[in-house]
C-alpha cells in the first residue's frame, strides 16, 4: 500500500518542483517512503501541522488542498455565499500554501479576504469576524523548527475548529482523491474576478485600535521605558512595533539579524520563546542597550516570551510568571482605577498555575479552567459574547506563553501581551520595581507555586506508537505516589472521570473529553500528562508548592526528575 501510494505521487504530485525532486530522491529508500506515507497528516482541532516535504504525512500543496477543499465543503454546507479570512507566517512555503488555499475555496464559490502580507495569527481571529466570515486559515507551524509548516482553521467566532466542524472536513478529505478531487482556480485570475480580495489597512489599523483600547493605565508615560524586541524573523516585527509606537515607546532595539522574515531561523532554529536559545541574539544586543525589558515573539506572533535583568543577570520568565504577573496587574490597577467590570471573569487553562486561582479569589474574580488550547479560552469569551456580557472578561492564558485580554480576538495575541507587558512594566518601574521585584511580592504574598513543563519528543511511527504506550501504561498502572508524596486525586479528562484515589468514590468531569491525566498529590503540588495535539511530544506540567522560594524549587526539580522517570525518560 505505501508503495503503492509513492508511485502514484511520483506519477501524480507534478505541481511542484521541490516535491518531484525530493520523490526522485526517496527511490529505493524504504524508511523514507514509509514514513512519508504510513499515514495521512491527522486534521483536528487545532488543523494540520507536519514536516514540509512529499507524501500524505508531509505539509505539502496536495495535503493542502485535501484539507482545503474539506473547509471548503463544511463551508459551503452551512451557508449558500461563504466567506473566508486567509493569513500566513514566515514559514517555507506559507504564502504557496495560502495562495494553493484560496484558489480552491474560491473554486468552490467561497469568497477570499487574504493578507498582503505576512500578519500575526490574532489578526487572522480578528479578521474572520470583522469581516464577517464563516471561516478562516493561518498557515503556520506556530513555533516548531524550520522544517515543519501548519494549517489552523478556524469557525465564525475566530476560535479554532470545534470538533464537529473539524470531523467534518476530515470526513471530506478522507473521501476526496488527493489529485483529481480538489477543485482550484487560477489565483491571479481569481483576484482580477474579485473572488479573492486582500485585505486593506483599514482592517490593520482598527485590530491595532482594538489592541490599544486594552490598556490598563492609559495615561501612563512610557516615553522612559527601554526595550529590546526580536520577532523571531517572524510576523510579529511590525504589529508589535506599530502598537508600541502608539505607546510613545521609542527606545526600541529589534534584533538586526532577527527582524526580517525568514523561515530557515538560521540564528534561531527552534523559534520558540519558551526556551534561552530564542533569546541568545536578544540578550547580545541587551549587554549594550540596557533595556528594562525584553520582549521575543514567536514566527506567528501568538506568543511572546520576556526577559528581564536581575541583579546583573537576564531572567527568563516562564509563561505561568508572565500569566501571574498580568492577571494581578490588569485586577490590581483596574481595581484602583475603577474601570474593574462586575463580577470579572478571567480563563486559564488545566495545565497553567494555580496560583492565579489565589489572585482572582484576593479580588472577587471568577476563574474558569478550561481544556488546553487556546480555542477553548476563545469559547468561554463566545458564551459571554451571546449574553452581551463579553466586558466581563478581563484576561485570558495558558502556560505555553498565550496571553489575550480583551474579546476583539479569539485567539492569544503576543501583540496585546507585548503591550500590557510594556506598560506593567513602566508601571512598575515608575515605582522603583523590576518584575522580578513584583512577582517575588506575589509568591511572599500567596504561596511559591513554582511550575516547569517538560516534553519529550517521539518522532515518527514509532514515536507515536510509543506515546500511546505510555498513557496507556499510565490508564492500567496510576501511580500511587510522585516523589515521595501520595496521590490523592487523579483527573483522567480522556475518560471523563475524577477519582478520589483515598476513597476510591469515582465524578464525572464536565470538560470535553481530551487525552490528559492529572495527579494531585498530598503535599499540594500536582503531576500533569499529556500528548501534545500539534507535535510528535508528550508533555509532563509539574506545580510545585512551597514554603520558601528555595523549597519551592527544591520540590520543583525532584518533582520533574519524578515524573520523568514515571514515563519513562
Amino acid at each position: 500500500m505505501i508503495k503503492e501510494q509513492y508511485k502514484l505521487w511520483c506519477e501524480k504530485a507534478i505541481g511542484d518542483p521541490d516535491l518531484v525532486a525530493e520523490l526522485k530522491e526517496m527511490s529505493g529508500n524504504d524508511e523514507l517512503i514509509s514514513d512519508a506515507f504510513y499515514q495521512n497528516l491527522e486534521f483536528g482541532t487545532a488543523g494540520l501541522r507536519g514536516v514540509i516535504g512529499a507524501g500524505t504525512n508531509r505539509m505539502n500543496i496536495y495535503t493542502v488542498g485535501q484539507a482545503s477543499q474539506g473547509l471548503a465543503a463544511y463551508v459551503n454546507s452551512v451557508t449558500p455565499n461563504g466567506k473566508i479570512a486567509i493569513a500566513y507566517d514566515s514559514r517555507i512555503k506559507s504564502d504557496v500554501f495560502a495562495r494553493a488555499a484560496a484558489a480552491i475555496f474560491a473554486a468552490n464559490g467561497i469568497k477570499v479576504y487574504i493578507y498582503k502580507e505576512l500578519m500575526p495569527t490574532p489578526m487572522l481571529s480578528f479578521a474572520v469576524r470583522r469581516l464577517g466570515c464563516d471561516a478562516g486559515v493561518v498557515v503556520t507551524a506556530s513555533h516548531n523548527p524550520a522544517k515543519y509548516n501548519g494549517y489552523k482553521a478556524y469557525g465564525p467566532d475566530g476560535s479554532q475548529l470545534g470538533p464537529e466542524a473539524a470531523d467534518f472536513v476530515l470526513s471530506i478529505m478522507q473521501s476526496v482523491d488527493i489529485f483529481s478531487g480538489v477543485k482550484t482556480t487560477d489565483y491571479e485570475k481569481a483576484v482580477e474576478e474579485g473572488l479573492i480580495e486582500y485585505i486593506g489597512d483599514d482592517i490593520i489599523n482598527e485590530y491595532l485600535d482594538n489592541v490599544e483600547a486594552q490598556r490598563v493605565e492609559p495615561d501612563a508615560d512610557l516615553s522612559d521605558l527601554r526595550v529590546v524586541y526580536t520577532p523571531l524573523n517572524g510576523a510579529g516585527n511590525k504589529p508589535v512595533r506599530a502598537i508600541l509606537k502608539r505607546l510613545g515607546i521609542n527606545n526600541v532595539a529589534v534584533v538586526p539579524e532577527q527582524e526580517n522574515p525568514d523561515g530557515n531561523f538560521p540564528t534561531a532554529p527552534y523559534p520558540n520563546p519558551e526556551i534561552r536559545q530564542a533569546f541568545e541574539c536578544a540578550l547580545k544586543v541587551a549587554e549594550s542597550y540596557n533595556p528594562d525589558i525584553l520582549l521575543a515573539t514567536d514566527p506567528d506572533s501568538d506568543r511572546v516570551g520576556i526577559a528581564v535583568n536581575e541583579k546583573g543577570e537576564y531572567k527568563l520568565f516562564s509563561g505561568n510568571d508572565v500569566g501571574a504577573l498580568l492577571l494581578n496587574y490588569i485586577l490590581e490597577r483596574r481595581t484602583a482605577n475603577g474601570t474593574l467590570p462586575k463580577n470579572p471573569l478571567a480563563v486559564k487553562t488545566i495545565v497553567s498555575t494555580e496560583l492565579c486561582q489565589k489572585i482572582a479569589d484576593d479580588y472577587g474574580c471568577t476563574l474558569v479552567n478550561v481544556l488546553t488550547g487556546f480555542k477553548f479560552i476563545g469559547e468561554q469569551i463566545t458564551l459571554l459574547a451571546e449574553k452581551n456580557e463579553q466586558d466581563r472578561y478581563i484576561f485570558g492564558f495558558e502556560e505555553s506563553y498565550g496571553y489575550l485580554a480583551g474579546s476583539y480576538a479569539r485567539d492569544k495575541d503576543a501583540v496585546v501581551a507585548s503591550m500590557l507587558i510594556c506598560e506593567m512594566t513602566a508601571f512598575y518601574k515608575m515605582q522603583g520595581k523590576t518584575l522580578c521585584d513584583v512577582l517575588d511580592g506575589i509568591y511572599e504574598k500567596y504561596g511559591y507555586y513554582y511550575t516547569q513543563q517538560k516534553s519529550f519528543t517521539c518522532e515518527g511511527q514509532s514515536g507515536m506508537e510509543k506515546i500511546k504506550g505510555i498513557m496507556a501504561s499510565l490508564r492500567e498502572n496510576a501511580p500511587t505516589e510522585v516523589d515521595g508524596s501520595k496521590v490523592v486525586k487523579i483527573n483522567d479528562y480522556g475518560e471523563s472521570v475524577s477519582i478520589d484515589a483515598v476513597s476510591g468514590e469515582k465524578t464525572v468531569l464536565t470538560l470535553p473529553k481530551s487525552n490528559v491525566l492529572c495527579y494531585f498529590l498530598e503535599n499540594g503540588s500536582s503531576f500533569i500528562v499529556r500528548p501534545s495535539g500539534t507535535e510528535p511530544k508528550i508533555k509532563i506540567y509539574i506545580c510545585a508548592v512551597g514554603s520558601s522560594a528555595a523549597d519551592g524549587e527544591e520540590k520543583k526539580q525532584s518533582l520533574v526528575e519524578a515524573g520523568s522517570k514515571i514515563l519513562g525518560f
